[in-house]
């Protein structure tokens, strides 16, 4: 995605922004932040609907007792299928507001969130098949596509250094949606138990209505805008697109993924009721989503690796806490050390996200400094930004669907979550690792060098 503003497009209807420059500190000032903290603010809104509907499936297995039919490993599976839809769409979505504008694109995906609502109002009952809720729950994948695009707009909408701070609140108002869903379906079990799962559906069809009709009055399009698909065969090519890509399946991959899980871990490990269960999994992605934010500034602040370096050692540590609990058979323990995981993984999300216009910004000063135009330096590093922001995001999703799978089969096999948590202690381990070695690294200083060791690649450090 680039925002090439030498070929005008024609004047189109509609919402739309010709000029647009948020690195000009006088236009930032007079007229930039104001429509872009707009834009931000209703892009939020949508987006969190989106997450809502992303995970309702979540709470949803809640209200399925014995006369669905459905045993744990069936209820596993059948949340991990939006987890597994949402990031393969999140591809196409993240192109989606260059081809169509932002704001256009949001209405649309807006839009689209009423068709799993009203197929899940429909099948929502026992004697349905497996089959029919299987599709069902993997149309609800839909609302994971709205987070790419979304990030991929507002990442437009702002200066560099504001990027961090904007794309943490972006993504963390709509990652509240999990922790909302979440605490209207305790809202509806505490009121009528687990009879009523329809009317946790129907509350969202007027809110689906409203995000739609908000960014359609309220949002912008930029026409400087463009799809840049030689931006993404670019960044596909592109080592640092992976590293990105794997550790953010780290970090918002083990947020969606244990948002997913949290309350069916409960049930199955601890043998607690869908109303003991669903009064403490919102809690999770309240507190990972609110957090989200503060890692993007403290990434602004102190730089996205060091945070995120330490954010994998505290997970490593609140994973091998988790598993010291189930040994002990400690339900406070056990879920202190999950929500410890959220708190953490939100973090992460911050500051992996920061992480990536930081690394092209990074690259684009030494690009500069060796003789490079520096309009061209600069569109260079929004364009490959952009691009790796969807890719990543699209990938990073998958660590939802691996992590429902790999308690899925913990539980088929040994009854408990264990063999799941051990799994993904050593796999934080090895993101950690990655994270120093590539980002926070530094070059040994020879023996006739004075000056202090500079960071051995142009993005470490970032």
């Amino acid at each position: 995605m680039t925002t090439d503003t030498t070929e005008a497009k024609p004047p189109r209807k509609g919402r739309w922004i010709d000029h647009w420059d948020p690195e000009d500190k006088d236009f930032w000032a007079g007229t930039g932040r104001k429509v872009a903290n707009r834009n931000l603010g209703f892009s939020i809104f949508a987006e969190h609907i989106g997450f809502s509907m992303w995970t309702i499936w979540s709470v949803l297995v809640l209200f399925m007792g014995p006369e669905y039919g459905i045993d744990a490993a069936g209820k596993f599976f059948l949340v991990a299928l939006p987890a597994l839809i949402g990031s393969l769409i999140r591809f196409p979505y993240t192109m989606a507001p260059a081809r169509f504008g932002g704001r256009n694109w949001t209405i649309v995906s807006a839009l689209l969130l009423l068709i799993p609502t009203i197929l899940g109002l429909i099948v929502m009952q026992p004697g349905t098949s497996y089959t029919t809720f299987m599709i069902v729950a993997a149309i609800a994948g839909l609302g994971g596509g709205n987070f790419a695009s979304s990030m991929a707009n507002i990442n437009t909408f702002f200066p560099e250094g504001r990027k961090g701070w904007a794309l943490g609140l972006n993504a963390g108002g709509g990652n509240l949606g999990v922790a909302a869903v979440q605490l209207l379906g305790l809202l509806v079990i505490a009121l009528t138990g687990t009879a009523s799962p329809r009317l946790l559906l129907g509350v969202y069809l007027p809110f689906i209505v409203i995000a739609a009709v908000c960014a359609a009055l309220y949002m912008d399009n930029i026409t400087s805008v463009r799809n840049d698909t030689g931006a993404m065969r670019e960044a596909v090519k592109d080592h640092q697109t992976w590293v990105m890509s794997f550790l953010y399946i780290g970090t918002f991959g083990s947020f969606i993924g244990y948002s997913f899980a949290f309350g069916l871990v409960l049930q199955n490990q601890f043998g607690r009721t869908p109303l003991q269960a669903a009064s403490i999994v919102f809690l999770g992605p309240l507190i990972g989503s609110f957090i989200r934010p503060v890692g993007g500034w403290l990434a602004d602040r102190y730089g996205g690796g060091k945070v995120t370096f330490w954010t994998f050692v505290g997970l490593v540590a609140f994973t091998g806490a988790a598993l010291i609990a189930s040994s002990q058979k400690s339900l406070p323990l056990y879920t202190i050390a999950f929500l410890s995981l959220f708190v953490l993984s939100g973090l992460g999300n911050g500051s992996t996200y920061k992480m990536i216009p930081s690394i092209f910004a990074g690259r684009a000063r030494l690009e500069i400094d060796a003789g490079m135009a520096k309009d061209v330096a600069l569109m260079k590093a929004r364009r490959l930004s952009g691009a790796v922001i969807g890719i990543a995001g699209a990938i990073g999703a998958l660590g939802g669907v691996f992590i429902n799978l790999a308690f899925r089969q913990s539980f088929l096999t040994t009854k408990s979550g264990d063999s799941a948590f051990w799994t993904f202690l050593v796999f934080y381990v090895v993101c950690g690792v990655v994270t120093y070695v590539v980002y926070l690294r530094r070059a040994p200083v020879s023996a006739s060098d004075d000056e202090p060791a500079h960071p051995r690649l142009a993005y470490a450090g970032v």
